[in-house]
C-alpha cells in the first residue's frame, strides 16, 4: 500500500513537538498563528488559564477591503541595478581561475616550462581559460527578515498578514502585553507567517 504524504498531519506533528517546550504565561502569553488557503488568524493566549487575551484575523471588518500599496519602481533605480549587474559580470570575467586546466597552464609558464599543445591558441599564444561567474552566484550580505520580505511585499496575502500582525499587537498592547512567546503553529517561518511576526514587532511586541 502506497503511503500518501499528508501535509497537515506533518504540520500538526511538528506543532505538538514545539508545544511540548513552548507555553504562554500570564506575564508572557503565547502568540499563536494559524493560516488557511485564503486567511490568516492570530491569538494571544494565556496557557495557565486557557484564556484568549487578544485576537485578530484577515476576516476582521477593518481589513475586509484592504488593498496593498504597490511600490513605484523608478526608472533610475532599474538603470542602476542593470549597470551594477553588468559591472559585476565584467569583473567576474576578468578573474583568472585558481583550479582547472587554465590554472595548470599558468603555473607551468610561471615555473619556466612550455605550455601544453592543447593549451595554445592562434599564433602559438598560450590559451588561458576564463571562468565567468554570474552575479546571482556571488554570495552577498545576509538579508534581515524584513529585507527578505521585500520581494513579496506587494502580494495581497502577505501584506494582509502583516496588517493582521499589527492589529493583534495593537490589541495586545491595549491589554498591557508587551512580551510574548511566538508560536508559528508548525509552519515554516517565511511568507505570511514571517510577515505577521514582523508586523507585530513593528507595533512593539517583543519576542
Amino acid at each position: 500500500m502506497i503511503k500518501r504524504f499528508n501535509a497537515n498531519k506533518a504540520r500538526l506533528k511538528r506543532h505538538r513537538r514545539m508545544r511540548s517546550r513552548l507555553e504562554g504565561s500570564q506575564s508572557r502569553p503565547r502568540l499563536n498563528v494559524y493560516r488557511s488557503g485564503m486567511h490568516i488568524y492570530a491569538q494571544v493566549i494565556d496557557d495557565t488559564t486557557g484564556q484568549t487575551l487578544a485576537a485578530a484575523s484577515s476576516l476582521d471588518e477593518a481589513l475586509r477591503n484592504f488593498v496593498p500599496r504597490k511600490k513605484a519602481a523608478t526608472t533610475a533605480e532599474s538603470k542602476l541595478e542593470a549597470a551594477s549587474e553588468t559591472v559585476s559580470v565584467e569583473m567576474a570575467a576578468e578573474v583568472s581561475p585558481t583550479k582547472g586546466k587554465g590554472a595548470k597552464a599558468e603555473k607551468s609558464q610561471a615555473k619556466g616550462g612550455q605550455p601544453k599543445k592543447g593549451n595554445t591558441g592562434k599564433g602559438g599564444k598560450p590559451f588561458t581559460q576564463v571562468k565567468t561567474q554570474l552575479p546571482s552566484a556571488v554570495k552577498g550580505v545576509k538579508k534581515t527578515p524584513v529585507e527578505a520580505l521585500n520581494a513579496i511585499a506587494d502580494n495581497r496575502k502577505v501584506a494582509l498578514a502583516r496588517e493582521v500582525g499589527k492589529l493583534v499587537a495593537q490589541r495586545a498592547r491595549e491589554k498591557g502585553i508587551s512580551r510574548v512567546v511566538f508560536d508559528r503553529g508548525g509552519y515554516a517561518y517565511h511568507g505570511r507567517v514571517a510577515a505577521l511576526a514582523e508586523g507585530a514587532r513593528e507595533i512593539g511586541l517583543s519576542f
